[in-house]
């Protein structure tokens, strides 16, 4: 989808060499925007940047979001290469089946510093960038940041202290330097780590097309060209004033959605 909401605009996008991440980016550029792509490794950078169409208005930065100076690395690579930052996408995630029996103290912290910890540290290092350019962060949360599967304890937890640390900075930063921070909570998205996590749980490879209306009423889950659109908008200047708002990119409601227990997720009828 073409259009200028972001036109002139720099964004960076963390976890973008694959995925919700690579769709941002996407749509990024086909808004107008210049593009930092950031991956953890090069191992799918080249795709990336074939996918995108190569040009001077995308620049890959490669590295773990939990090193100690990658943030401010991150942010002054985005400087030197076009100037300025008018918007941060928080996308890059650890995603790691685990419940109450299984969660290790090491493996909490190192979900919640992915997860939480290494977008505060983006922003922290971006604020005076952003306050320049009276600009937007958008992170890319979870519906599990309301309850969480079970099988995802560290994973909600992080998301939900992600929802937390979006209302505090979209209050405080909002008020004091005119930069708005937003969250998406995506539901469930067919991206292409979740077809190999689903196949490596046994499912069938089109499992996606027999999942139940209790999960998806519209029979499909959600592209992440949706998101990404979704993405879009919140990081453009057609939401005014808006911030420090959590919104929930999914099929069906939440809150106060109670299926029965041991419902399946296929529909195999």
């Amino acid at each position: 989808m073409q259009n200028n909401l972001l036109e002139d605009k720099v964004i960076i996008v963390t976890g973008a060499f694959g995925g919700i991440g690579l769709a941002i980016a996407e749509a990024c550029l086909n808004s107008g925007a210049q593009v930092l792509l950031h991956g953890r490794s090069e191992r799918n950078l080249s795709d990336a940047l074939a996918h995108l169409g190569g040009g001077d208005r995308v620049a890959p930065y490669v590295g773990d979001v939990t090193g100690d100076n990658f943030a401010a690395d991150l942010v002054a690579t985005t400087i030197r290469r076009f100037g300025k930052i008018n918007g941060i996408v928080n996308n890059a995630a650890y995603v790691v089946s685990s419940h109450v029996d299984n969660t290790t103290l090491p493996l909490f912290r190192e979900v919640l510093e992915v997860n939480t910890l290494a977008p505060f540290a983006i922003i922290q290092a971006a604020v005076p960038h952003l306050a320049e350019t009276k600009g937007a962060v958008v992170n890319i949360g979870s519906v599990n940041a309301y309850a969480g599967e079970p099988g995802l304890l560290a994973y909600s937890v992080s998301k939900g202290a992600l929802m937390t640390l979006t209302r505090n900075l979209g209050d405080s930063l909002h008020r004091d330097l005119g930069i708005r921070v937003n969250q998406l909570n995506v539901g469930w998205v067919l991206t292409e780590k979740e077809q190999e996590r689903k196949e490596g749980h046994g499912l069938p490879p089109d499992w996606y097309k027999l999942i139940s209306p209790m999960y998806a009423p519209a029979r499909r889950l959600l592209d992440p060209m949706e998101v990404a659109n979704s993405a879009v908008w919140w990081l453009s200047d057609s939401l005014g004033p808006v911030s420090g708002q959590a919104i929930e990119l999914e099929q069906h409601p939440i809150i106060g959605r109670n299926p029965e227990k041991n419902l399946d997720v296929l529909d195999t009828d």
